[in-house]
């Protein structure tokens, strides 16, 4: 199924310009022939970047190959997903693209590689230079206003150093951006730059627009009176092996008023952990339970903090609020390139919401991926939607 959206308002040059395809796998066919068939959809000459979101069914050194073959003027990024986000609704097993037209886009790109030995100050001053220098160039004094698009490699563990360096190093463009899924592929790499695999990497992406745009974040629990301490951890690897001196994961079922037998992916999406900072609560969410009943976490934990446990709220009410305020003060949503933690789609598939948010998401353009993690400013977090929203040219 490949879908274009070329005349669709809102989507057109007389717009913005953004352009978007689908398309799942066929029954016969190859993953030549899916890339292939999206980016003749989407990319030109005309293009400042192209964004593949690709489901892990498919061999991102194949893709990549593909990318190479149609050979796009623009740089083509993409990573594999935990499920794609496309007007249409949710989608598994597909490969979606977003294009941004050169007619109000223009992009700023550098690669960081070898993730493992990431240094703060280093990342730090190579984001300054990238944002001094894309500044300065020639387009800026017609597209002033800028933004920031961060993809990282899931498997890297080391988000929250990325995001702080590169979200302090920006200082007053906002940086959006999510954590690629796991492929399917037992350490197969999940990122490409046009025909290169990438593997323990992550991509800054600076782009200016004239485009009025909003970045946003949001999430829906709330905090219970319920606390716990994080008594034993490995921080490098995202695991707590004690909670309040207890095995961590017969602690956490305790205070849930459950077993160790009855903690699921759909028991961590309903109850995440948060930590309070700056006055507001951010998720602490669980991956999975491991045979040592310790916990393996999707973002950074340590000894000693201080957590509670939370429960949902309203999922769906939550999102209409935050379009609701993105239409307010955008007049109307062009598109929007949203990354959504792969938790809160497990929450909406159990609570039958599905329809609800993917009814919203056709209003509002959302083009996007499920993620391992999502970046907002300096933060990396887990169990939110996060994005950008784009209106009109100011």
């Amino acid at each position: 199924m490949a879908v274009l959206e070329a005349d669709a308002p809102g989507r057109d040059a007389g717009h913005s310009g953004i352009l978007w395809a689908v398309e799942s796998s066929p029954e016969t066919g190859t993953v030549r022939d899916v890339v292939l068939s999206v980016l003749e959809a989407i990319a030109s000459d005309e293009s400042a970047l192209v964004l593949l979101f690709c489901s892990p069914q498919f061999h991102i050194a194949e893709i990549a190959a593909a990318v190479a073959e149609y050979g796009c003027a623009a740089p083509v990024v993409g990573c594999t997903t935990a499920g794609e986000i496309t007007p249409l609704g949710y989608r598994h097993g597909t490969i979606t693209g977003l294009s941004l037209p050169k007619t109000h886009f223009s992009l700023s790109l550098q690669l960081f590689e070898q993730l493992a030995q990431f240094d703060l100050a280093d990342g730090f001053s190579a984001a300054r230079t990238l944002l001094t220098q894309h500044e300065a160039a020639e387009f800026h004094a017609a597209m002033p206003n800028s933004f920031a698009i961060l993809l990282n490699d899931g498997l890297s563990m080391r988000e929250e150093a990325i995001a702080s360096a590169f979200g302090n190093a920006l200082g007053h463009v906002p940086l959006v951006g999510g954590s690629a899924g796991i492929s399917a592929v037992k350490n197969e790499p999940n990122m490409l730059l046009g025909g290169q695999v990438l593997t323990n990497s992550a991509i800054l992406m600076l782009i200016s627009t004239d485009l009025d745009f909003r970045v946003f974040q949001t999430q829906h629990f709330e905090a219970l009176s319920q606390k716990l301490v994080i008594t034993r951890a490995d921080p490098s690897r995202r695991i707590v092996m004690q909670i309040n001196a207890e095995p961590a994961a017969q602690e956490y079922a305790r205070l849930l008023g459950l077993t160790r037998a009855d903690l699921t992916a759909q028991v961590f999406a309903l109850h995440p952990l948060v930590v309070r900072a700056g006055g507001r609560f951010y998720a602490r969410s669980i991956q999975k339970v491991n045979d040592d009943d310790s916990l393996q976490f999707f973002c950074a934990i340590d000894e000693g903090i201080v957590l509670s446990i939370a429960r949902s709220g309203d999922l769906v009410a939550d999102l209409e609020a935050v379009f609701e305020k993105l239409r307010k003060d955008l007049g109307s949503v062009q598109a929007t390139i949203g990354f959504d933690c792969i938790l809160r789609y497990i929450e909406m598939e159990q609570g039958d919401m599905l329809a609800d948010v993917s009814h919203l998401h056709d209003l509002n353009n959302v083009i996007g991926f499920n993620t391992y993690g999502e970046q907002f400013g300096t933060m990396h977090m887990s169990q939110t939607f996060t994005g950008i929203a784009f209106g009109r040219p100011r």
